[in-house]
């Protein structure tokens, strides 16, 4: 796998985002300040703007980049917590020009570990890390047992919507949503939300990608 696999992933990251901005918005706006879907739209479609503009990276460039570019041009906590995500993945993908699917394992779990430390959620605190920390450990457990990329990220896409699914009947304990209290209860976290769609987007790219 090279570049071209994550340039791949992040325009269906884009596509969908597209897609579903008002959908995301709408559930900003029960429990958050309503901007998730437009600022994950913005967001992705400066990242593809830019990677449009960038030719010559590395696998792990393309996530840095990716980042980066979110960090600067969205607001809010979206921005800042996909940002390090996709840093801290493409840091440790390194500068090599090709990687396996145990690499790509171990940037995911990276990103993973860099939103738990900038938000300080864990599962169960109604965030993206219900829908990110068990994909993640799919991902793992079908790589670990000698499993390919389509078969990873299959694994990973299904984990990542049942944890989307299971935010409903959680009390917020972290972010915007946690100030409403009990009232938070009952809502789909947006966050989790657009995490299933990130590993659905790269499920899609690992789909095309297979030989």
């Amino acid at each position: 796998m090279d570049a071209s696999l994550l340039r791949d992933w992040m325009a269906e990251i884009s596509s969908a985002v597209t897609a579903k901005r008002d959908y995301l918005t709408q559930l900003d706006a029960a429990i958050g300040d309503a901007d998730h879907g437009v600022n994950l739209h913005r967001g992705f479609s400066a990242v593809q703007a830019r990677l449009d503009e960038s030719d010559d990276l590395t696998p792990g460039q393309v996530l840095v980049t990716a980042g980066s570019t979110l960090v600067s041009k969205v607001g809010g906590a979206a921005g800042p917590l996909y940002g390090t995500a996709l840093r801290q993945a493409g840091k440790a993908l390194g500068d090599t020009d090709e990687f396996d699917e145990a690499a790509l394992l171990r940037a995911l779990q990276a990103g993973l570990e860099g939103v738990r430390k900038l938000g300080a959620a864990a599962e169960g605190d109604k965030t993206m890390i219900d829908a990110f920390a068990p994909a993640v450990a799919a991902f793992a457990e079908v790589v670990d047992a000698g499993g390919g990329l389509l078969a990873a990220a299959e694994r990973a896409e299904r984990a990542a919507e049942e944890g989307m699914t299971a935010t409903v009947p959680l009390q917020a304990r972290k972010g915007r949503a946690s100030y409403l209290g009990p009232r938070s209860v009952g809502h789909q976290d947006p966050g989790a939300t657009s995490t299933a769609m990130v590993f659905s987007a790269l499920r899609r790219a690992a789909a095309r990608a297979r030989p």
